[in-house]
C-alpha cells in the first residue's frame, strides 16, 4: 500500500498540537517581573557578585538570550532590581510610620519593617553592600545609596522626636544614633544568615534595639 508521506505528516503534527497544547507567551511586563523575582532568590542561594544571566534563566525557564531581550544589559538587570527593592522598602516604611503616633513606637516599626523585609528578601543585605554591584553599576551605586539615606532620614528625624519627648537623652545625636541603629540591622542579618537562620530574625533585631535604646536613654549621666 503506497503511503502519502505528506498526509502523513500533516496527521501527525494536527494530533500533536491536539495533544500538547502551544506554551503561552507571558507579557514583557510579567516576565520581567519573573526575571528580577528569580534574581532575587538566586543571589541569596549562589551571591549577588557570583550570579550570572545564564543561571538566571535556568531558574526562569528561557534561554540566556531571553534574559537579555528583556534587559539588554546585566547593569540594566541590576537597576530593574535596584527600583524594586526600593519601592518595597519605601511601602514597608511608610506603613510603619503611617501604623504608629509615638516617637518611639515609629522608630521601632521602621526597625521591625526593614527585619521583615529582610526575612522576604534574605540577599537584601548583601545586594545593598555588594562591592562589585556598587562599583561596577553608577547607577544602582546611587540609587543603593539613596535608599540608605531616605532609611537614615526616617530614624533620624524619630530620634529627634524622642529627644523632644525625653524617650532618650539629649547628648545622643541623631545623626549619630541612626547609623548606629542602620549598622545594628546589617549586624544581626548577617549573624542571622551565617548561623543557618536559626533564630526569629525580627524578635532579635528588636530586643537588641532595646538594649541600644536605653543605652541612649542614659548618655553621659
Amino acid at each position: 500500500m503506497r503511503i502519502d508521506l505528506l498526509s502523513l505528516y500533516v496527521m501527525l503534527v494536527s494530533n500533536y498540537s491536539q495533544e500538547v497544547p502551544m506554551l503561552q507567551r507571558k507579557p514583557a511586563e510579567d516576565r520581567k517581573a519573573d526575571i528580577v523575582e528569580a534574581l532575587l532568590r538566586l543571589a541569596d542561594q549562589i551571591g549577588p557578585d557570583r550570579l550570572t544571566t545564564n543561571d538566571i534563566a535556568r531558574e526562569v525557564g528561557v534561554t540566556q538570550a531571553a534574559i537579555f531581550r528583556h534587559f539588554p544589559t546585566k547593569a540594566e538587570l541590576w537597576s530593574a532590581v535596584g527600583e524594586v527593592i526600593a519601592a518595597r522598602l519605601a511601602e514597608a516604611w511608610q506603613q510603619a510610620l503611617a501604623a504608629n503616633t509615638t516617637p518611639k513606637d515609629r522608630l521601632r516599626a521602621l526597625i521591625a519593617a526593614q527585619l521583615r523585609q529582610i526575612e522576604a528578601i534574605p540577599a537584601l543585605p548583601a545586594i545593598l553592600h555588594s562591592r562589585e554591584l556598587n562599583v561596577d553599576n553608577a547607577n544602582l551605586r546611587q540609587r543603593f545609596r539613596g535608599i540608605l539615606l531616605q532609611y537614615q532620614a526616617h530614624l533620624v528625624a524619630n530620634l529627634e522626636g524622642m529627644i523632644a519627648d525625653g524617650s532618650i537623652t539629649p547628648d545622643v545625636r541623631p545623626q549619630d544614633a541612626a547609623i548606629l541603629l542602620t549598622s545594628l540591622v546589617q549586624g544581626i542579618a548577617i549573624r542571622w544568615s551565617l548561623g543557618s537562620r536559626g533564630f526569629a530574625l525580627q524578635p532579635e533585631g528588636l530586643r537588641l534595639l532595646d538594649v541600644q535604646l536605653a543605652l541612649f536613654a542614659y548618655g553621659e549621666r
